[in-house]
Parts: structure tokens; sequence; C-alpha cells
């Protein structure tokens, strides 16, 4: 099966000390946002190459193995590989439903970002977006990220209406990395149109946790900068 022929892959590519460093990176110890993951100690490059070698062989079966790997490598290379499918795909909707059914394995920062915005994005832009407000709304740390996330692909395309009603809902969210991701998104805007970013921020960032208002003023002017922080 090529799924096992992707994991042995991974696996002679695996470095120990990698291995042992990245629990601690992706918090993978009890408590942790990636509590109980596992790690074999694969580079992204090597991951990005593996996926390459064998996308066109992958099958929807070997997706579903993969996926659903206690190994972070295995499921980062799934998703890899499922982006380049929906990428290339006459129905699209396919691997969309199939990315859908399978949210619950995409529960760590990196695997939300290598995939959201290239598929749910992608595939919402010229469809009702509800799906992304609904997920923001909910409880799920990691649907939070897709749904703040998955907006990168509208703002790529100059809209960004939706970034902002998402932001507004998570404004005030207690968890880092959904701060520093609507941050990130909120600056991505201001990359585009510095005065549309500007107004957002004058209406709410007394409202902002330090860490997404930073993130969203990494960009601006010094002078800008200085006055948010201090309003802030």
């Amino acid at each position: 099966m090529t799924a096992s022929a992707i994991i042995q892959a991974l696996s002679d590519l695996s470095n120990p000390e990698k291995a042992a460093f990245l629990p601690g990176f992706f918090k993978a110890f009890p408590g942790g946002y990636g509590d109980g993951d596992k790690f074999l100690g694969v580079t992204v490059p090597n991951q990005r190459k593996v996926a390459a070698h064998f996308a066109k062989k992958t099958t929807e079966g070997d997706l579903q193995q993969l996926i659903e790997s206690p190994y972070h490598e295995v499921r980062l290379t799934a998703l890899l590989i499922l982006v380049s499918k929906f990428r290339k795909a006459s129905e699209k909707g396919f691997w969309v439903d199939f990315y859908l059914r399978n949210l619950k394995y995409v529960n760590n920062w990196d695997l939300v970002d290598s995939s959201a915005h290239f598929i749910l994005g992608e595939w919402l832009w010229d469809k009702d977006r509800k799906m992304l407000h609904d997920m923001a709304r909910r409880g799920n740390l990691w649907e939070q990220r897709i749904a703040i996330i998955s907006t990168y692909h509208f703002i790529r395309k100059q809209d960004f209406a939706d970034t902002f009603t998402i932001a507004e809902t998570l404004i005030d969210h207690r968890h880092d990395l959904i701060r520093k991701a609507v941050g990130w998104m909120l600056r991505e805007i201001g990359n585009r149109d510095f005065e549309a970013e500007k107004v957002f921020l004058e209406k709410h960032y007394r409202q902002m946790p330090r860490t997404m208002l930073r993130y969203a003023i990494e960009k601006f002017p010094a002078v800008e900068k200085e006055n948010f922080m201090k309003k802030g």
C-alpha cells in the first residue's frame, strides 16, 4: 500500500534529536495544546518531498490511514497530499468533504496553516461561508483557527469582510494560538489595505489582547505602532 510506503519513507528520514525536540515545540505534553502527539523527527522540506513523490498514487484510503496516524509528520504529509489532490481535482468537493470529515486530525497550528486556506478558503470563495462563522463560534480551538486562517484566501483576493467578522467573534479569545492567528490575518489585510485594518483596530483595539494587537500592527509605521501600543 502507498500509505505504508509513505510511512516508511518518513521513518527513513527521521532524526532522533529532532524527534526529542518537537514535542516541546508543539506543546505535546500533558495539558499542552498538542497533548499526546508523537513525532518522528522529519523536517518539513523532507515531508514536502515525500508528499510530492507519492501524491499521484495516493488513494483516498491511503489518505484516511495517514491522516489518522498518531505521528504528527504523517498527518502533515497527508494534508500536503490532500492539498495537491484538491488543487488538481475536477471534482474538488470530494476532497473538501474528506477534509471536513477529518477535521479532528487537523489538530495543531501547522496542520491548520498548511491546509485551511488552501482547501476551505479556496472552496468557499464563491459559496456561502456560514460554516466558517459557525466554526469560529464553537469552542474547538482548531476549528476556530481553521475559521480565521481559511479567510486568508479571501484576503488575497481583497475581500476582508469575513476576516473582520470572525476576528470580532474571536477578539477576546483566551488562547495565544487564536490571538496570533487573528493578529496575523489582520496584518495581512493591512499589507493590502492599511486604512481598512486601521479602521478596524481603532474600533476594537481596547478589546484585543496585547499579543493579537502586536501581531496586527507588526508592519505599521513606527509612530502608528507606538500610538496603538500606548493606547492598547
